[in-house]
């Protein structure tokens, strides 16, 4: 069986320095390229760490482009408070001796799509600017994706506003341009990632990875706890939920739906208004996860980077 081709844009982030360990240790993957974009932290460090992940993981040929700093229109923002300042929680990795390659991470998407059409999957788990930028650039590329999946949006409510998810709230512009490009979105949103809790059965399952569990997994996936919340049942691995989606959709039930970004609300900037009973849908929507067989595939796929 042929891997799958994924191209990942992200900002690591501690989820999205665990789905970089699920794209690189699932034997049904075949990460060809990372692309990195300012939001959980800023540019640099988002960089810094997949530059420092992919010498510390060992995906060295694979390569590691930066892209947009900040959102098209608006000032930038990040979840430094929830990801720590560096991005990475506590973890301190080895630096990376190899470097950035020179294209901009827009360039890199484009080139990456075009050399196989339909042939690799993209995968967005940040703000959706480099994406925009690169439709933008070259509209072929929502026809060149075998597929589109972002983490980010929600069909109910959100985590940095009442309405909005942090992914989408921090370049809405960006997500109404990348909705409305003319492909199918798969939208792994709130709703759905905040069914991949790490509670304290999952946190052993971790430990039980030995050094890889200890050192870099569990730290990764236990760092935050919301203050605010007196039932905090383990943080959420949001982006490991989208690249899951590529290797295994049959662990998501998922609906089609009409999905519209918000860009003008005063108090609504970046919803994603889900409508799951329009007759035009440009989205498909992961509502429901088979949770004992998502963390089997990817504790499993862990477990053989670890050994």
């Amino acid at each position: 069986m042929t891997a799958a081709k994924l191209l990942l844009d992200c900002d690591p982030g501690l989820d999205d320095a665990l789905a970089i360990l699920l794209a690189h240790s699932d034997p049904a993957l075949e990460l060809v390229a990372v692309t990195t974009v300012g939001g959980n932290v800023v540019l640099e460090n988002t960089t810094r760490n997949a530059l420092e992940l992919r010498e510390h993981l060992g995906f060295t040929d694979v390569p590691v482009a930066a892209g947009a700093a900040g959102p098209l229109v608006r000032e930038a923002k990040n979840a430094a408070e929830v990801h720590g300042p560096g991005g990475i929680g506590d973890v301190i990795l080895p630096p990376a001796t190899l470097p950035l390659d020179p294209r901009n991470a827009v360039d890199l998407i484009i080139e990456t799509l075009r050399s196989a059409p339909g042939e690799i999957h993209l995968v967005a788990t940040g703000p959706m600017t480099n994406i925009a930028l690169a439709i933008r650039q070259e509209p072929r590329v929502a026809e060149w994706a075998a597929s589109f999946v972002i983490m980010g949006g929600s069909f109910t409510r959100g985590n940095t506003t009442p309405a909005a998810e942090f992914n989408i709230y921090a370049d809405p512009e960006a997500a109404a341009e990348v909705f409305r490009a003319g492909w199918q979105v798969v939208m792994v949103g709130l709703d759905l990632t905040l069914q991949a809790l790490v509670d304290d059965a999952i946190k052993d399952r971790m430990l039980a990875l030995g050094t890889l569990g200890r050192e870099l997994v569990v730290p990764l996936a236990t760092f935050w706890k919301d203050p605010q919340d007196p039932d905090w049942g383990g943080q959420a691995v949001h982006d490991v939920c989208a690249v899951a989606y590529i290797s295994r959709p049959d662990l998501f039930t998922s609906v089609p739906a009409r999905v519209e970004v918000e860009t003008a609300g005063e108090w609504t900037a970046g919803m994603t208004v889900t409508d799951f009973r329009s007759s035009i849908p440009n989205a498909l929507v992961p509502v429901k996860l088979d949770v004992a067989g998502f963390w089997d595939y990817v504790l499993g796929c862990y477990a053989r980077a670890a050994s």
